[in-house]
């Protein structure tokens, strides 16, 4: 018997942990799976954003909570997992979404800067995935891991000098493949999002140098992603209407990566 489709994408019940989740793509992400029903339970580095977020959240009626950590360090990553286990009991839901980048010609390009975005934007990854997974998911036989990569790990980009923010995210595409090929026999799904151009902290200077005009006019859908362009996305993967969804990469890039191939 079919299950009604307001049911499939229902999250009643259900917890979601989000990275990185006080702003930007990540804060989009938990509002979607908060107004599905889950609890939120949100982690990024400043405090004073997250207390926002959080009002932001609860303003809304979406159950929210949070923890101020840096997921750059293994110590932290295993402190949040603990905290979020602790207050919500299990997560049915990740969103591995905390990310940084830093601009260099690739000649140039300091091994402090490097190291700093591929820990941050790929291990981890690893290293909630891991927690999460153990402690939570694979004993139940349950989870939904959503990475957010971006497009900028489908194909290589001439006028942008982001190196090591290019690999990293090149890195969470088979990461995401990997995991799931490894982890569908205990019930888990693992699947990633990848974004074009959408307006946050991180995209400023891009977006002011390059100017919002000239990104539209490259998109063939003539605009850059806003505040509810990866809702959709992001709840058929975390929800049961996404449970045969395992190991796919989703561009939401108003069809960029479509056409534009690497060139």
């Amino acid at each position: 018997m079919s299950t009604p489709i307001q049911k499939l994408f229902d999250l009643s019940g259900q917890n979601a942990l989000v990275t990185g989740g006080s702003r930007g793509l990540g804060l989009q992400i938990a509002e979607a799976l908060g107004e599905a029903g889950a609890k939120v339970f949100l982690t990024a580095r400043k405090a004073g954003d997250l207390e926002e977020a959080m009002a932001h959240l609860q303003a809304k009626g979406i159950d929210a909570r949070w923890v101020a950590a840096d997921m750059s360090q293994p110590s932290e990553v295993e402190r949040v997992a603990s905290e979020a286990l602790q207050r919500l009991g299990d997560i049915d839901i990740l969103v591995n979404n905390a990310g940084a980048t830093w601009g260099a010609p690739a000649e140039d390009y300091p091994l402090e800067a490097w190291d700093k975005v591929m820990n941050l934007n790929i291990r981890s990854i690893f290293l909630m995935s891991q927690q999460i997974g153990k402690r939570s998911m694979i004993p139940r036989k349950h989870g939904r891991i959503i990475n957010v990569a971006s497009i900028a790990g489908l194909s290589g980009s001439g006028d942008v000098e982001f190196i090591a923010y290019g690999t990293s995210k090149g890195a969470v595409v088979n990461f995401t493949r990997t995991l799931a090929g490894e982890w569908g026999e205990h019930g888990i799904t693992v699947n990633a999002l990848a974004p074009g151009f959408f307006p946050s902290k991180m995209t400023k200077g891009t977006l002011e140098r390059i100017g919002v005009d000239t990104l539209s006019r490259a998109a063939p859908l003539r605009r850059i992603g806003d505040d509810d362009d990866l809702k959709g996305a992001a709840l058929l993967f975390a929800s049961a209407a996404g449970k045969h969804i395992t190991g796919q990469i989703l561009a939401v890039d108003g069809g960029v990566s479509a056409v534009h191939h690497g060139a």
